[in-house]
């Protein structure tokens, strides 16, 4: 037997990482990560301006709330409110009518950050789907939705 032993290829497997969903998924979110990261102000992450906007959206809510509201786990919901607390763009505090509970909302900083942010994201999604046909872009969003 021999001491080194060869990988498998795609002639073997017929596994081609460059036709698959996960590493064509990663690829596109790159892009728009970078566009993202170039155009938005404020160093937001997409994370945090997701949390952002949805407060802007539908106003003050539980962390839990608007941490399902963006999908995302509990844990990291909390790390992205606690670091825009840290930024002065988010505060908690008690829900009047439940004292268990704290709302999250924004403050005027974290307005004024969000109103300008949306129009940057919104340069962001239409540079990361430029390549594409206007009816691409339908069909890719409306696909992406069906498999989310």
């Amino acid at each position: 037997m021999s001491d080194t032993t060869q990988p498998r290829t795609s002639a073997d497997h017929g596994y081609v990482l460059d036709a698959q969903i996960g590493f064509l998924l990663r690829k596109a979110y790159q892009r728009n990560s970078t566009i993202f990261l170039d155009l938005v102000p404020g160093k937001l992450t997409t994370t945090q301006f997701s949390i952002m906007h949805r407060l802007a959206e539908d106003g003050p809510m539980s962390q839990n709330l608007l941490g399902r509201s963006v999908a995302m786990d509990g844990a990291t919901t909390k790390g992205v409110v606690d670091r825009l607390i840290a930024r002065e763009l988010l505060v908690t505090r008690r829900d009047p009518k439940d004292r268990r509970r704290h709302l999250v909302s924004l403050t005027p900083k974290g307005v004024a950050l969000i109103n300008e942010a949306v129009e940057a994201a919104i340069r962001v999604t239409e540079e990361t789907l430029a390549p594409l046909r206007e009816r691409e872009k339908e069909t890719l969003l409306r696909l992406l939705a069906k498999i989310s």
